[in-house]
């Protein structure tokens, strides 16, 4: 039993002594003090328990996530401090894939995976760190970009770092260990350096500079960078007639040379160009352009005090071709330069601008007419007599004194206005007449004229729409002398247009205002019958006003109300109640006219303005014309003729003839051109052109006019 027991207790002693053995071969950990450091020896030792012993030697407080998990060996020959210690640890962590994340006074352990995700240290570029801990730096770059750069150093990076670049910057963000990061940044040191090439002006004398540009690459055949072989980059500055050369020494010197070359004097002394203008007039610019070159001549001649350069600047000679409008420039290259920039400024495309005028007039006119006229001739008139009238009805169509004295019935008929009641003896002795006249009317105008003009900029333009009516200016009689007694009267006419008139002369500002100087005239015949010659109405108005593009503005009108009474009578017998009636006339009338003009301007500075409007107005004439066929109530037999559609309409040339920019063949230009007789066609169909009958010939441009029979090919 004693023995038993004793061989029990000497198995316990032996499991423990072998359990301590191992442990203690497995994790030795000696504190031996501050000055001497910490000596870490890790066998397959938990990493948990190795947090702990860490956490106790550095004084830092870990959390530890929960899939953290790992067997930790580590071997040290010497005591080390606590931040030895520390970077041990993190070096232990990155070999196993977990990373320590500091936040404030916690150190989180972390996989790697998800240690980039959560809060790590940051700086920039010139932060020191070193070790194992992760940061993230933002690296600038000065002298290259910073996307070339992710390629060359994404693959220093592992997988659980983080690499990107960002341009507007300019600058790299990456995430990493600090040790890592380090040398990143150290390679990016060595790339990042500023370009050895050497930028340099050559100014020309002789030569222009865009001309030489051309000239050198086209030899060194250029790439899309605008570089050629060997580095080098060629620029030409026209304002300075310089060349901006960029590259090493060696290929700039050779640059240098083949300048050198090509920059010398021509024998003529002068270098002749022409100019083709696409918008201004050659004529017009030719002497604006001298007086610039004469002006700044004299400026650098009195500056240059007489010498050789100022008279070298005087060698200008600009010549206008209006057959071609093109201008022949004869000029030193650094000045045809400068004469070729004002040029390019002067020959752009000038903007225009569509007016459309409003002009509407209302107008009524009531009348009341009501009165007598009598008239009395006590003797038989003899010749040279005139009758005694007695007349109440001044304002009457015909008047009683000249019915009288003519002495027939048939006068009367000159009296065609209102209501008349009348009696007379027009014979014989003691010739009298009386008449009664009543007459109402009643008048409404509503006139609405839309005058519509599209003008160049400061460029005066004019729209009539308006009979060319005859004016009686003068008369005269030439009586024959001598046998030849002969009248011949005759009269003397001046014609002016009655209608409507629009004069405009725009002046576009900077911006999308326009200045507008305007005529506008509306004038009609009047309908007066008791003028001796016509009578106009005449509505004008003469104005500049400024107004934005597209805005609607009143330039002025007119509104008038007019009333008139007129009571003529008999003193004492015109006072007599109803009797006096007889010996009295009048007239009532009130008139109203309003007269308003509206402007309104679109400012058109392209062509895809100028079409839009175009189309709007073609296509509201072609509504109108289906309407008039509409409401012409059988007016119009077998309809108009309808505009075509506006793409089949330019396709037309005037006079009727067809022109084709696609292949096409006789018998399709027949459906074409209706104007062209269908015979005549067919006798060309015969005709063979280089052996290839002309019905099969193709081509892409044709042209038939209406009035020949013949097809001219180009």
């Amino acid at each position: 039993m004693n023995n038993k027991f004793n061989l029990n207790q000497i198995f316990k002693a032996f499991c423990a002594y072998a359990v301590l053995f191992t442990f203690t071969v497995a994790f030795t950990f000696n504190v031996v003090s501050a000055e001497t450091g910490v000596t870490l020896n890790l066998k397959d030792a938990d990493i948990r328990s190795f947090i702990e012993t860490v956490a106790e030697a550095t004084e830092r407080n870990f959390v530890v996530d929960p899939r953290v998990k790992a067997k930790v060996t580590v071997v040290s020959a010497r005591s080390m401090n606590r931040e030895e210690v520390y970077q041990v640890f993190l070096s232990v962590l990155q070999v196993h894939g977990y990373a320590a994340v500091q936040v404030g006074e916690i150190i989180k352990i972390l996989p790697d995976v998800n240690a980039k995700q959560g809060p790590v240290v940051t700086g920039n570029g010139s932060i020191k760190s070193t070790g194992d801990e992760l940061v993230t730096r933002v690296i600038p770059i000065k002298n290259v970009p910073a996307a070339q750069m992710v390629p060359i150093l994404r693959p220093l990076v592992p997988q659980q770092g983080h690499l990107a670049a960002y341009p507007n910057s300019n600058v790299l963000v990456i995430s990493d260990r600090a040790a890592n990061i380090q040398r990143l940044i150290s390679i990016i040191n060595r790339i990042d350096r500023p370009d050895s090439q050497e930028i340099e002006v050559v100014p020309l004398e002789h030569a222009s500079a865009a001309e030489v540009v051309r000239i050198i690459n086209s030899m060194s055949r250029q790439d899309a960078q605008g570089q050629v072989p060997g580095g080098t980059t060629l620029a030409a500055d026209e304002r300075s007639n310089s060349i901006l050369l960029s590259g090493d020494n060696a290929a700039r010197l050779r640059i240098r040379g083949l300048i050198a070359h090509l920059d010398t004097p021509l024998q003529g002394g002068g270098n002749s160009q022409v100019v083709f203008l696409k918008y201004a007039k050659a004529a017009e610019l030719a002497p604006i352009l001298l007086g610039v070159t004469q002006f700044e001549a004299e400026g650098q001649q009195g500056n240059a005090s007489g010498t050789a350069t100022g008279a070298n600047l005087q060698d200008v000679d600009i010549q206008a071709d209006e057959t071609t409008n093109a201008l022949i420039i004869t000029a030193a290259p650094a000045k045809f330069e400068s004469i070729r920039r004002i040029i390019s400024q002067l020959d752009i495309r000038r903007a225009q601008v569509l007016v459309e005028a409003i002009i509407a007039e209302v107008s009524t006119g009531l009348s009341r007419e009501l009165g007598v006229q009598f008239a009395y001739v006590p003797t038989e008139r003899s010749s040279g007599t005139t009758p005694a009238v007695g007349e109440l009805f001044t304002n009457s169509q015909a008047n009683i004194a000249g019915l009288i004295a003519g002495g027939s019935d048939a006068a009367l008929t000159a009296v065609t206005s209102g209501f008349f009641v009348g009696a007379a003896k027009l014979s014989g002795k003691d010739r009298f007449a009386a008449l009664l006249r009543a007459l109402e009317g009643d008048s409404a105008t509503n006139i609405l004229s839309t005058p519509q003009l599209m003008t160049l900029d400061n460029e005066e333009a004019e729209i009539v729409v308006a009979q060319n009516v005859p004016f009686i200016t003068g008369q005269f009689t030439n009586t024959g002398s001598g046998t030849d007694s002969a009248v011949n009267p005759f009269q003397t006419i001046e014609r002016e247009d009655v209608g409507i008139t629009l004069r405009i002369t725009p002046q576009i500002n900077e911006g999308d205002s326009v200045i507008l100087a305007v005529e506008t005239e509306s004038s009609s015949l009047s309908p007066s019958p008791v003028a001796s010659d016509l009578i106009t109405n005449k509505r004008s108005i003469v104005t500049t006003v400024l107004a934005k593009d597209q805005q609607t503005i009143v330039m002025g009108g007119l509104i008038e109300d007019e009333f008139t009474d007129d009571v003529q009578k008999v003193p004492l017998l015109g006072d007599i109640p109803l009797l006096g009636n007889l010996f009295k006339s009048t007239s009532t009338r009130k008139d109203k006219q309003n007269l308003m003009v509206f402007i309104h301007p679109v400012i058109v500075r392209d062509a895809a303005t100028s079409t839009y409007a175009t189309n709007a107005k073609y296509s509201f004439m072609k509504a109108r014309q289906i309407e008039a066929e509409i409401d012409d109530r059988g007016l119009i037999k077998n309809g108009a003729r309808r505009l075509p559609d506006l793409d089949e309409l330019v396709t037309q040339l005037p006079g009727g003839a067809v022109t084709s920019t696609s292949p096409v063949s006789v018998d399709q230009l027949l459906q074409q051109s209706p104007g062209i007789e269908t015979t005549a066609i067919e006798e060309l169909g015969d005709i063979q052109v280089n052996d290839i009958p002309v019905d099969e010939i193709q081509t892409e441009n044709i042209s038939i006019p209406t009035d020949s029979d013949v097809i001219i090919l180009e």
